[in-house]
């Protein structure tokens, strides 16, 4: 089995090409290779391409061997790959994810520099995955771990559950995230934001995600923060969005579709030995 690894602002993933392997990706053999102390170690697998009907589809893992709807940064990543590998020498393609179609635009000759829209945002309840009666989820009430949270929720093609705070940092989203992930108003789980307003044109971050725990960066995350912020009234419509990991510019225009520009960087080329896979 051969992978890429890359990183983008710091979430790291593996891109698995399935025109030039022939194993299958099961949930044991990604949390295996995922593993930062008995595999590779990446916050995902980003896998493709898949073509059907003359579209090209990539599917996105997290290392728990988990599939999830989207991963900006993931996707963004594979948009790379297939450009470097010359499955596309075009300035710009749709792919096709889990939760539907994204548009990628290469914005400099490497194709390190992308832009990519994201779709819709979605702050009803039955897009996010949120117990109880259809209702635009603004300004709900959640209680982690004993502390209740003035939350709004968003859906990217990915659910989220957004905090704004007048402080964040790495220790309190973690705090935070492991019982908002798992929390019954969620049952398909949630990614989690934290979320600072610096001004109107910048927020800071931190984020806690589903199946993967504290990340450096999310892309999803990023516009669901931006997009949730600029719910409340509290940001304009364009905003930089700095993470850890580094920093993401995004774009909300009047219908709620959204849009992202970040780079990617490769890291090297892997290839699995035959015996990986048996014994530890």
């Amino acid at each position: 089995m051969e992978f890429y690894k890359y990183h983008s602002l710091g979430n790291d993933y593996l891109v698995y090409d399935v025109q030039k392997n022939t194993e299958e990706l099961t949930e044991e053999k990604i949390s295996r290779i995922c593993s930062r102390n008995f595999g590779i170690g990446s916050d995902g697998i980003v896998a493709g391409p898949y073509m059907k009907d003359g579209k090209m589809y990539v599917r996105v893992f997290n290392p728990d061997g988990t599939e999830t709807e989207q991963g900006g940064n993931a996707v963004r990543i594979f948009a790379h790959y297939l450009k470097v590998c010359d499955y596309t020498k075009r300035e710009s393609l749709v792919l096709y994810t889990k939760s539907g179609e994204v548009e990628i635009r290469y914005l400099n000759s490497e194709g390190t520099r992308i832009q990519m829209t994201m779709g819709c945002l979605s702050f009803s309840s039955r897009k996010i995955g949120l117990s109880g009666p259809e209702r635009e989820a603004v300004h709900e009430y959640f209680n982690f771990g004993g502390e209740e949270y003035d939350c709004t929720c968003v859906s990217v093609g990915n659910p989220h559950c957004v905090i704004i705070m007048d402080q964040i940092d790495r220790e309190k989203i973690c705090r935070i995230g492991k019982y908002s992930e798992c929390a019954p108003y969620f049952p398909e789980r949630i990614n989690t934001q934290i979320v600072k307003i610096q001004d109107k044109n910048n927020i800071r971050i931190e984020t806690f995600e589903r199946g993967v725990g504290y990340t450096l960066s999310s892309a999803t995350g990023s516009c669901a923060a931006a997009g949730a912020a600029f719910r409340l009234g509290l940001i304009d419509s364009d905003v930089m969005v700095h993470m850890p990991g580094g920093k993401l510019w995004t774009q909300i225009d009047e219908n709620w579709n959204v849009k992202m520009i970040g780079s990617v960087k490769r890291i090297c080329k892997i290839e699995l030995f035959d015996d990986f896979f048996t014994g530890r």
